[in-house]
């Protein structure tokens, strides 16, 4: 699958300057950049209108063409079981980044689908890897983003692990908060994208046993649910419930 993007190109450092929030930015204004390839990687990025919700970014087995920072809206990533069930892989935010799974053998292995009406900045994956072969700055950078999906993928296996549903609810909904202050929004109200079932899929939870769960933790006065909006009140108990593994 191949996307068609607007014709606009990042064509200044400026314009990338814009994009604070955005973990790409880390890779297009890395420190003590000379200003020759900070011009070169920006006119790398190129920002595509927006994608409706329900739209696909990509699909297992496309080509690795670029890596997505999402700009603006949230996506989920989902893998497919061999008895055709979907599992909800990643919940991404603003700022984050997509398709870093499929620099291993150069083809996604997940479906990309944006959550509402979204936007994202691409940059061209092959061009991104010949300067970063030029200039190890920005090649460490890039190995610092691959470590930080790693890093969240091994938070996920742990979160996994725990034997109780309300422990592993509590932990997502703080990792969702900590991730969400890191690019500067709040951490205490935020809106939930995900539906009940996708964040069942996510944590090997059925649909009934999330919204329960909700239910006990707003009875409890850790949060207030209305609707997909979360709003933390006692962040403690959370991290309490979070660390009740049995």
């Amino acid at each position: 699958m191949h996307l068609a993007f607007d014709d606009t190109v990042a064509s200044s450092v400026a314009h990338i300057g814009r994009c604070s929030p955005c973990l790409l930015r880390d890779l297009c204004l890395p420190q003590k950049l000379p200003e020759e390839v900070a011009r070169r990687l920006a006119a790398l990025v190129r920002v595509r209108r927006t994608l409706r919700r329900s739209e696909v970014l990509f699909r297992p087995g496309d080509p690795l063409e670029h890596l997505y920072a999402v700009h603006a809206g949230t996506f989920k990533t989902v893998i497919m079981h061999p008895d055709g069930r979907e599992q909800v892989a990643d919940y991404l935010l603003p700022g984050e980044l997509l398709g870093l799974s499929g620099i291993a053998d150069g083809r996604h292995v997940s479906e990309a689908v944006a959550l509402e009406d979204s936007q994202v900045c691409a940059v061209q994956y092959a061009e991104l890897e010949t300067v970063c072969g030029q200039v190890p700055i920005l090649r460490h950078q890039l190995h610092r983003l691959i470590a930080g999906g790693i890093v969240r993928e091994q938070k996920q296996v742990l979160r996994l692990g725990s034997t109780r549903g309300e422990a592993r609810l509590a932990s997502f909904l703080l990792d969702v908060s900590t991730r969400l202050a890191a690019r500067g929004f709040s951490p205490q109200s935020f809106f939930l994208h995900l539906t009940r079932g996708e964040i069942g899929s996510f944590l090997g939870l059925k649909l009934e046993t999330v919204s329960r769960m909700l239910s006990r933790m707003q009875a409890q006065n850790a949060l207030r649910v209305r609707q997909r909006e979360i709003t933390i009140l006692d962040a403690q108990r959370l991290r309490n419930m979070a660390m009740a593994s049995i």
